[in-house]
């Protein structure tokens, strides 16, 4: 729907540049084949336009030498981990290199005492997760996508996921970074200390920053003991009201899942037929909650029982608690697969993962509904409920231009109607640029320079992923 921002067209690439980045990485590890350019010139938005140059650094020092060579020849660089993004940005808009840092995926440390781990930008979530569980540790932020999304993008978006309702998003597990400044220098931020009060806090200064700052090349991450026992429960209810409601009581009763999904009837829908399994809720619900608690065993089954009794004081049709390991893998991997099964119930999907306080979410869905109903749209609803965070995906034929305008009309009042509600058009993927065009719903005048005057002093020459996270200057200014 939203098109990349026009930018300035990338210099041409000519031989001493290419022979500058063969230099910095082996000519083997930089592609201009046109394959290869298409597959990085987008990311999960399946919208941008093909990469200049395809670049894959081996080390820190690598992307060093290719930024200096992007910085010295003015060529726009896009740093690049798994891709997921439901944003633009991973995706170069401006033309020019995609740092793909695919070769950066050491586990480099695990330390047991200091519950701490070191890693390269590229390792994968999920393997990390598995990695430190296997030594009773617990790495909490959990991405829908953690099997494939990587470290480095987690914390360029701040990633959240089902667990932040009681852990927190990704920034809250970052003690340092490792970073890259267009320039080509190398700076570290943070450490391995859990208080540090020296100077700015450049570590979640560039967490969530989108690839705009400084190309993560490291992580330190913070670990927590993994809780001994974790107990998963299904809730089915009626209608989506009442699987709110639940939330409510939960609330209420002072219980913080470990986890708190909410899935619509539409979203089930299509899952069941994607995956060819109702493991989710069996046909005719009108809404599910998908709930986890975890601690100490006698603490996570009275956390349990607690929850069984909020649901059905709110309706719920039938409370199921997963009692082997198999049926919650089960549980997951479904709920996991909901955003890519809605494909089957129209072409073009556009994801939105809108986030209010959580004692608005009756608020949100009313106004979800009066959009349904006002733009005549199919609009599938799930997320993370416990932190009011809720992906609202329009459905559309690209083909039907009336429904294409429909749904723009409906974007800006879902927007607007979000930060009526205190919240944020944003809750975990980022601006990149398919949300420009409403930043300043959110953001004023004033935040917006503050970030321009922020970026030009990481990047002067507006070369690291330039076209994301606030508009760019029409006036020939910094940007």
């Amino acid at each position: 729907m939203t098109r990349p921002a026009v930018t300035t067209a990338a210099p041409a690439l000519d031989a001493s540049f290419l022979d500058a980045l063969r230099a910095a990485v082996g000519a083997a590890h930089v592609s201009i084949d046109d394959e290869q350019r298409r597959q990085y010139g987008m990311d999960a938005l399946k919208k941008g336009r093909p990469a200049d140059v395809v670049v894959h650094p081996g080390s820190p020092e690598e992307v060093s030498a290719v930024l200096a060579a992007c910085s010295a020849h003015r060529v726009p660089v896009v740093p690049r981990g798994g891709g997921t993004g439901y944003t633009g940005g991973a995706v170069p808009t401006a033309g020019g290199v995609v740092l793909a840092l695919d070769r950066l995926d050491r586990i480099l440390e695990i330390d047991e005492l200091n519950l701490l781990a070191v890693v390269e930008c590229h390792v994968i979530t999920g393997d990390l997760q598995r990695a430190v569980e296997a030594v009773g540790l617990f790495y909490p932020p959990d991405p829908a996508s953690l099997a494939t999304s990587t470290i480095g993008g987690n914390v360029a978006e701040c990633a959240g996921g089902p667990r932040a309702f009681k852990y927190g998003v990704t920034k809250r597990y970052i003690l340092g970074l490792e970073a890259v400044l267009a320039s080509g220098e190398i700076i570290h931020t943070g450490g391995k200390s859990v208080k540090n009060v020296v100077g700015y806090d450049l570590t979640q200064l560039l967490t969530g920053s989108e690839g705009t700052l400084a190309v993560i090349t490291k992580v330190i991450v913070r670990l927590i003991p993994l809780p001994p026992t974790q107990v998963t429960l299904r809730a089915s209810f009626v209608d989506i009201g009442a699987a709110v409601a639940a939330v409510t009581n939960l609330i209420r009763a002072r219980v913080i899942p470990s986890a708190l999904e909410l899935i619509d009837a539409d979203s089930l829908e299509a899952v069941a037929r994607q995956l060819e399994t109702r493991a989710l809720a069996p046909p005719g619900t009108g809404a599910i909650l998908l709930l986890e608690v975890d601690g100490l065993e006698q603490a996570a089954r009275e956390e349990a029982r607690r929850v069984d009794q909020s649901c059905r004081e709110a309706g719920a049709t039938e409370v199921l608690v997963a009692h082997d390991q198999a049926t919650r893998d089960e549980l997951w991997r479904v709920r996991r697969a909901l955003s890519t099964s809605l494909k089957v119930l129209a072409p073009l999907k556009i994801n939105h993962d809108v986030v209010v306080p959580r004692g608005r979410v009756p608020e949100l869905f009313a106004l979800i509904a009066r959009i349904r109903r006002d733009y005549r749209l199919l609009i599938p609803c799930f997320g993370h409920v416990g932190d009011g965070n809720i992906h609202v995906n329009m459905l559309l034929d690209p083909a039907d231009e009336d429904m294409i305008a429909r749904s723009h009309a409906a974007e800006q009042v879902l927007f607007e109607g979000v930060v009526a509600l205190e919240g944020s058009i944003s809750g975990e993927h980022g601006i990149g640029f398919s949300k420009l065009p409403f930043l300043h719903l959110e953001l004023t005048p004033i935040e917006i320079d503050l970030l321009r005057r922020i970026k030009a002093a990481f990047d002067p020459l507006n070369i690291l992923n330039p076209g994301k996270v606030f508009p760019p200057q029409t006036d020939g200014g910094a940007p």
